[in-house]
């Protein structure tokens, strides 16, 4: 864990074990609860007859024989989704997709898929708006059928052990399809450990989506506009935030979505004061911000031209942050979502 004194840019290496005596007694520490859903999907195309589907297959990596390959980023309502259609562009609305157990035996005789879908419209980038045929338990379909949606830079096929390993210990709201990744360092002994030093923990839910990763393609910041994302404040954090900030005590965000979460909720306040509720944000923090609650950030190391960076840069200064980004690559720091850390306070 690389920690960054954001008055004088002083930085300093250590272990995120030593994590709860960075932190002073009375802080709030809030955390994002979300959970990543098995997201990543294989179908076949309604009437066509393809090989058994596995990201294991070789036909499936290649698209071939009708298998289409399905990554559901944002939901609408109980059964309607926007995705991420490989070959999208070639599937017109009003195409059905059928999804049928990943393992190729039971695929292959299969006589009824699991879910079935259809392209109800049409987005950006490939991106198709389904509706999925109701079904007694879709989430469990999901949890049976989809793969981990694990980042791209990760050259790799989803693994059993991903499920467990690309959640944070608190997740419970299901809804993301990439996870908090600053909350991956976190252990139930370290979250105890925490309490035990005087910090209060709260909690809130931001299900993050695709288009918080995505490369800045513009080129003038007022022209980004980011995806939406939806969240819900829930009333013992709202409470817990607004006494801390009378009090003066630092609110600690773990992970940018946190930080948009908080700061999207502040812009909404009454008088000051948050309130309890679910929304949607598309908020995009850039230099120049003006924080109004979080004064304490950990997060991870993130892509360059990405929004992610430009809010860290606007939360610890650009060039204090940068220069100790440069410290991180010199000292062999690992970035992205399974590497090391950043205290910022």
């Amino acid at each position: 864990m690389l920690v960054l004194d954001r008055a004088t840019g002083a930085v300093h290496d250590t272990y995120f074990r030593d994590f709860p005596q960075r932190l002073q007694p009375g802080d709030l520490l809030v955390i994002n609860d979300t959970r990543v859903l098995p997201a990543r999907l294989f179908a076949r195309r309604a009437g066509i007859h393809a090989q058994p589907i596995s990201p294991h297959n070789p036909a499936a990596k290649q698209y071939l024989h009708g298998v289409v390959e399905v990554l559901l980023t944002e939901q609408h309502a109980p059964l309607e989704w926007s995705a991420l259609v490989h070959l999208g562009r070639k599937l017109p609305v009003g195409e059905r997709l059928s999804f049928f157990a990943p393992d190729e035996h039971e695929a292959a005789s299969a006589a009824v898929p699991l879910l079935t879908a259809e392209i109800v419209g049409r987005g950006e980038f490939g991106e198709r708006r389904l509706r999925f045929s109701p079904v007694a338990d879709f989430y469990a379909i999901l949890d049976r059928i989809g793969h981990m949606p694990l980042p791209p830079y990760i050259h790799r096929d989803d693994e059993l052990s991903d499920r467990d390993r690309y959640q944070t210990v608190f997740a419970s709201a299901r809804g993301s399809v990439a996870a908090p990744t600053a909350g991956l360092h976190f252990t139930p002994e370290i979250l105890s450990a925490i309490r035990a030093r005087g910090v209060e923990i709260a909690g809130l839910t931001l299900h993050v989506g695709l288009g918080t990763f995505q490369p800045v393609r513009v080129e003038h910041l007022e022209e980004i506009r980011l995806h939406t994302e939806r969240y819900t404040l829930p009333e013992p954090t709202a409470l817990a935030v607004n006494l801390a900030r009378r009090e003066g005590r630092r609110v600690i965000a773990v992970g940018t979505t946190t930080v948009r979460t908080l700061e999207h909720c502040a812009r909404q306040a009454e008088n000051g004061e948050l309130r309890a509720h679910s929304g949607e944000t598309q908020i995009f923090i850039s230099p120049g911000y003006q924080f109004r609650i979080v004064r304490g950030l950990l997060t991870n190391f993130h892509l360059p031209q990405s929004t992610l960076l430009m809010l860290v840069c606007a939360f610890g200064g650009t060039e204090k942050v940068l220069a100790a980004y440069n410290h991180a690559v010199a000292e062999k720091y690992r970035f992205f979502s399974y590497g090391d850390c950043m205290f910022l306070a």
